[in-house]
């Protein structure tokens, strides 16, 4: 019988000053690419998770949480179809393009 392999995660949060979703990095830090994320084995999850929530006490992210990988050529993939469109930066339907090309054009 073979080991199961171990459940993956990453914690993702949104930044506190413009709401954009970010990952924890191994530095510590935050990035808006999952591809930079820190990918946490099951026995670092609750220093992770801490660590996570002692940003959010600092008001650098808000609301940090883990999520569920799996990695596929070095890439965390997320498992759950919500954390995926976060991490591609949705939403998953065209939404605001006009409003934005309008600001695009006012700023010129």
């Amino acid at each position: 019988m073979t080991a199961k392999a171990p459940v993956l995660h990453v914690i993702t949060a949104n930044a506190l000053g413009d709401g954009l979703v970010v990952f924890l990095t191994a530095d510590g830090g935050w990035s808006n690419d999952i591809a930079a994320a820190r990918v946490i084995e099951p026995d670092g999850l609750a220093d992770a998770v801490a660590y996570g929530k002692a940003q959010h006490d600092a008001r650098i992210v808000v609301e940090p949480y883990e999520i569920e990988v799996t990695v596929d050529a070095g890439m965390p993939l997320p498992v759950r179809l919500r954390e995926r469109i976060r991490a591609e930066r949705g939403p998953t339907v065209a939404y605001g393009e006009a409003e934005i090309a309008a600001r695009a054009a006012n700023s010129r």
